[in-house]
């Protein structure tokens, strides 16, 4: 980490979360590792993670992103905007699907796109939330809390190591999210 850990400069209105999310892999590949770290304002409320014993670091970005994506679906009144350190899944979010899917799930350059299965059921995801949903790009490594500990919980994962996941209650029990 370079420089002091921040908050997210970015204001969010109570009925916005805030997701930061990030991939990593032990070796590319080799064992993996994803997280997020959901925020409401500055205040974090819940981080998830999870690892696959053999992937690669792209596929790990996606999986933060669908796992986040799932457990907020049960508040749908909530905007979310994910915020990621991967162009790859940033690009492959905002634009790129929608150029694969009109060719068949083939690139640009013609072969077939890479972690296909998990990019159609990002971009299912993406269409249950619609306008609530916005992507952003944040630097890696810039000292960004929620990116320096979705990182954290990530590299954990990948290398099979225990981290506490800090989870709140509030989030299903506190006032409605609307």
């Amino acid at each position: 980490m370079t420089g002091p850990m921040t908050l997210n400069p970015i204001s969010f209105t109570p009925t916005s979360l805030c997701v930061y999310t990030d991939g990593a892999c032990s070796g590319n590949p080799g064992p993996g590792g994803w997280a997020a770290v959901i925020a409401e304002g500055d205040k974090v409320i819940w981080e998830i993670g999870g690892s696959e014993p053999h992937t690669t670091n792209n596929r790990m970005e996606i999986m933060a992103a669908i796992e986040a994506l799932r457990l907020l679906q049960k508040f749908p009144q909530s905007s979310v905007r994910i915020l990621t350190d991967s162009k790859y899944l940033l690009g492959g979010a905002e634009s790129w699907i929608q150029n694969w899917k009109r060719k068949g799930w083939k690139t640009a350059k013609g072969p077939s796109v890479l972690n296909r299965e998990l990019w159609e059921s990002l971009d299912a995801l993406i269409a249950s939330f619609g306008k609530r949903l916005s992507w952003g790009y944040i630097p890696g490594h810039s000292g960004l809390f929620g990116n320096t500990r979705a990182d954290e919980i990530a590299v954990a994962f990948s290398k099979g190591e225990s981290i506490d996941l800090h989870t709140s209650s509030s989030l299903f029990f506190s006032k409605p999210l609307i």
